[in-house]
């Protein structure tokens, strides 16, 4: 009986000292203040916490995710996005790293590898396009989305086959949308290929895009996608050319507004060198 009391009595004891420690571990009390500080945006205090953690309690269960969040603080204090780049990409590769940070980190690193492409590192894009083969659908999805906006037409091509796999395959509307525009955006005939290989129930009506060089029969540019996406089309011009439209006094929403409520509009809009855009719809 004696016996049976000290076991109890030491099993209440070490129930209560854990029990402690979960509640004020201070490792977890530094992540904690860590994040609080994040969420405020006191990027310089959050990543002191951070460092502090991870130097203090290298093996912490803690440490791990404190090495994304520091990501989040260099990307948030502004020039030193390839120390962040830097966090993100070894945290990825941490073993237990969770799936949804993961996703969030690559997200990061798409983003910051186009802003420095922006201001003049070309190889900076290196990163987008390694992960155009990323497992993870949203990760391929997004790279190859990003990648589109590139100004380099040739680099951007490369997201067309993802771009084509989207529309091809995927059913949300909104992505399906995006993955369209983007198509749009680096190659129309790509975008055309990628509709007519997708089932349809029933033939769509078309609107179709001509732009006619002075003096020459056949067409410069031409364009045929289904009806539904004359609204992509037409806000998919880049802002030279819409702006081109409004000094001849068409305005793309009254174009829009127009051919959504006819059906039947012809649009022939004369250039300054003597070129013609048509569009119309059968």
């Amino acid at each position: 009986m004696k016996k049976t009391t000290v076991l109890i009595s030491l099993f209440v004891v070490l129930s209560l000292g854990s029990g402690l420690y979960a509640q004020t571990a201070p490792d977890k009390i530094i992540f904690q203040e860590a994040k609080i500080l994040l969420f405020d945006k006191d990027w310089r205090a959050a990543l002191d916490k951070i460092d502090d953690l991870r130097e203090r309690f290298p093996y912490s269960p803690w440490a791990g995710q404190a090495l994304f969040y520091k990501g989040e603080c260099l990307n948030g204090l502004g020039g030193r996005e390839r120390d962040a780049l830097r966090a993100y990409k070894e945290y990825i590769q941490l073993v237990g790293a969770q799936v949804n940070l993961i996703e969030e980190a690559e997200g990061r690193i798409i983003d910051i590898a186009f802003d420095l492409y922006e201001s003049g590192d070309a190889a900076a894009l290196r990163d987008i396009e390694a992960r155009l083969g990323a497992v993870n659908n949203v990760v391929r999805y997004y790279a190859a989305y990003k990648l589109s906006l590139v100004k380099d037409k040739k680099v951007a091509a490369k997201a067309a086959p993802i771009l084509m796999k989207i529309i091809e395959d995927e059913k949300d509307p909104e992505l399906l949308d995006r993955a369209r525009i983007a198509l749009l955006r680096v190659s129309p005939a790509s975008l055309k290929s990628a509709e007519d290989r997708k089932p349809r129930s029933e033939s769509p009506r078309m609107i179709r895009i001509r732009i006619r060089k002075a003096g020459q029969k056949e067409p410069a540019f031409s364009l045929n996608i289904p009806f539904a996406l004359a609204g992509l089309a037409l806000s998919a011009l880049d802002e030279d050319d819409k702006a081109a439209i409004r000094k001849k006094g068409y305005d793309i929403n009254k174009i829009m507004n127009e051919l959504v409520k006819s059906k039947e509009s012809i649009l022939r809009i004369a250039g300054d060198d003597g070129s013609i855009i048509e569009i119309w719809i059968d």
